[in-house]
């Protein structure tokens, strides 16, 4: 629970401050730039406290729809496209990740059979 927390704040901080935009896909890797044994950076702070394991097989989809609450998608493994009505689109692999807006339609179809964390 506190990586968790951790994770979390450091997703609000960089949010906050503008590092992590909705504009292109990030991948976990550029995280951390620093020479350091351990690091962290905190990604998002979730609403609703919850981090929900996603699967979808090759050629589906989790249908379009919308969350009441900011969301955090991180793509664990796979190859899966997700866009939203603002017109973004983006192709996600392990360790890719996207924050989606709450009130927001969006939709994620997978390329291969793919699987996530959802954080919301």
């Amino acid at each position: 629970m506190k990586k968790l927390a951790l994770i979390t704040l450091t997703i609000a901080t960089l949010w906050s401050c503008g590092t992590i935009k909705n504009s292109h896909t990030m991948n976990l890797k550029t995280l951390h730039t620093q020479e350091k044994d351990v690091q962290t950076q905190l990604l998002f702070e979730p609403t609703d406290e919850k981090v929900i394991s996603l699967q979808i097989e090759k050629n589906k989809s989790l249908e379009e729809h919308v969350s009441k609450v900011p969301a955090f998608l991180v793509c664990v493994s796979g190859k899966a496209v997700y866009s939203d009505e603002k017109g973004t689109k983006e192709t996600l692999q392990a360790g890719d990740y996207v924050f989606i807006e709450a009130n927001v339609k969006h939709q994620v179809d997978a390329l291969k059979k793919s699987h996530f964390l959802l954080i919301k």
